[in-house]
């Protein structure tokens, strides 16, 4: 052995050392880390599951046409509501994001009127589909606070 590697080898023989005490006291807590059950990005289905949840929720007074949880949609078929049987409304709700955000969700809607045993489209407001988006995302961020609380 040349006197150069001693010195070599012995650096080589305290870093190596060091880093097994190192992973000796971690190990020594045995603590692992808690998943975050309720975090703002749960995504077992595709998209974020509160959102989705909420959606699904949201939407359930109208007959489902469509859903599907990997790609974030649910299209509902026409629904007339029983005091108004001369108006109908259909929706579409898109998840956009894993993430529980505001522009993670959006809802388009269609509405039509009987004119003479015809439907006929008709303008929606923008408040209606802005007050669904709103109830969508009121009722994700509750569903998130109760897992975190339960």
């Amino acid at each position: 052995m040349t006197a150069i590697s001693r010195p070599i080898r012995l650096t080589r023989a305290v870093a190596v050392t060091a880093v097994l005490a190192a992973l000796a006291a971690c190990g020594a807590q045995n603590e692992r880390p808690k998943a975050d059950l309720a975090a703002s990005q749960v995504t077992t289905i595709g998209v974020n599951a509160y959102l989705w949840r909420a959606a699904v929720e949201t939407v359930s007074f109208a007959p489902l046409l469509q859903s599907d949880s990997a790609g974030g949609v649910i299209v509902t078929d026409w629904y007339t509501n029983p005091r108004d049987p001369n108006e109908r409304v259909k929706m579409t709700v898109s998840i956009l994001d894993r993430d529980l955000r505001a522009d993670a969700v959006r809802v388009a809607a269609s509405r039509q009127v009987s004119q003479g045993g015809q439907w006929v489209d008709a303008p929606v407001q923008a408040a209606t589909v802005q007050k669904l988006e709103d109830i969508i995302l009121t009722k994700a961020r509750q569903l998130r606070r109760q897992a975190i609380a339960g």
